[in-house]
């Protein structure tokens, strides 16, 4: 029993050892270290320390002309039963 409990705990540190040195992080790594957010850059910074905003970087979204459309854009959370001849077919 003792034994077992020994092993067990042994187990459970060599676990943890290899996973939190793969953790790359700010406070692991040298001082530059700059991991960031998986995001892209606007523009770029200038040598006086501003920063230029480039406008071929931004996203540029593409939203169709919903004028006409016959479908709303909200969804009841209480919907009522619609019963249709295909639906009572295909449950006998």
């Amino acid at each position: 029993m003792p034994l077992g409990l020994i092993l067990g705990l042994g187990r459970a540190f060599r676990r943890k050892r290899p996973s939190s040195l793969d953790i790359l992080s700010s406070k692991r790594a040298p001082r530059d270290y700059y991991k960031g957010k998986n995001c892209k850059p606007t523009g770029f910074h200038t040598r006086k320390g501003g920063y230029v905003v480039v406008n071929e970087k931004l996203p540029n979204y593409v939203v169709p002309d919903l004028t006409d459309f016959k479908l709303r854009p909200y969804v009841s959370q209480c919907p009522r039963e619609v019963k249709t001849a295909e639906a009572t077919d295909a449950a006998k």
